[in-house]
């Protein structure tokens, strides 16, 4: 029977890390270790690691933004079949990792990503048919709260409840952590590394997550900050992992000064929406402010591609050692 190690990278959430603990020690397949990566820059999650005497806590003195380092230095060592990804505002239902290891059946596949459920209604049938998909024009789809009620093959997971076969992880040359600020594509780089090393990818909609959505470090959820290092990171995306040469980079580099104009034409386009002048000139300012963080953004990712810095190296240089 396959066995798998849990990595669980937190920044500050110790009550959150608590909670996922919880659910891990229920499981009906006991993982074969946990390990809790803690980037926080105090002593608390450590504090609530000790109340689960099997559970293995390591740092990450990098600190915040290095969530891919973070599931470096929790998975560099591992010797189980599989190593499995769930975030500390992640709680598994009893049986997810029993559904996880019965998903890794056939031999080719190397990947595993599971449901997160978000408590919206309606989710689980939000865009069935476009489920983890990786598009012509270089843009991913989610969807990963649906429920297509079998096994599907995807291209790529969501971090939150991400597992990867460990050889097919060594062969692929481990993790790489090439996002900072809010890490977004950090688990589309390990997938998108997966496929194109000729493993299937897929989605068990019955192991599921309940994705809380804890706070950030810092800002929230969709602000400016989200939208920078998301056009940010897509382009270190593509780059780092087809290349310059490859047409979906091209493609969604020619899509970007489009995109940016329907956005700032947005706000002209709300006015007659809008009730009174401040509320009609915010409106317009925020679609041209909106527009200039996805350029911006597009920009500094193209100059972070041409020599983009990894992160997560130096734990694997550690081991080399």
């Amino acid at each position: 029977m396959r066995d798998a190690v849990v990595v669980v990278a937190t920044y500050r959430r110790p009550e959150h890390v608590r909670t996922c603990l919880r659910h891990l020690e229920a499981q009906t397949v006991a993982p074969a270790r946990i390990v809790v990566v803690d980037a926080s820059p105090d002593d608390l999650t450590a504090a609530v690691v000790r109340e689960f005497p099997h559970v293995d806590y390591r740092r990450n003195d990098l600190g915040v933004g290095t969530l891919a380092a973070s599931r470096a230095i929790g998975s560099h060592d591992a010797d189980e079949d599989v190593v499995a990804f769930i975030d500390d505002d992640a709680y598994a239902e009893p049986e997810w990792l029993e559904r996880i290891l019965a998903a890794y059946a056939p031999d080719d596949v190397g990947a595993v990503g599971g449901r997160a459920r978000n408590n919206r209604d309606g989710e689980e049938s939000e865009g069935l048919d476009r489920i983890g998909r990786f598009l012509p024009d270089g843009s991913l789809t989610g969807n990963f709260g649906a429920d297509p009620g079998r096994t599907i093959d995807v291209d790529h997971m969501l971090g939150a409840n991400m597992t990867v076969r460990t050889s097919v992880l060594r062969e692929i040359g481990g993790i790489h952590d090439y996002y900072p600020g809010t890490c977004l594509r950090e688990d589309s780089d390990i997938s998108l590394r997966v496929r194109k090393a000729g493993y299937r990818i897929v989605y068990a909609p019955d192991a599921v997550v309940l994705h809380v959505a804890g706070d950030y470090a810092r800002g929230r959820r969709f602000d400016l900050r989200y939208r920078f290092y998301g056009a940010r990171n897509h382009v270190v995306l593509l780059r780092t992992t087809l290349g310059w040469g490859d047409p979906h980079l091209a493609r969604h580099l020619l899509r970007t000064a489009p995109r940016a104009l329907a956005e700032a034409v947005s706000g002209i386009r709300s006015w007659p929406q809008k009730r009174g002048l401040p509320a009609r000139l915010r409106g317009l300012a925020g679609g041209v402010v909106r527009a200039g963080a996805d350029v911006a953004g597009t920009v500094t990712g193209l100059l972070a591609a041409v020599r983009p810095h990894d992160r997560a190296r130096q734990v694997y240089k550690t081991d080399a050692r």
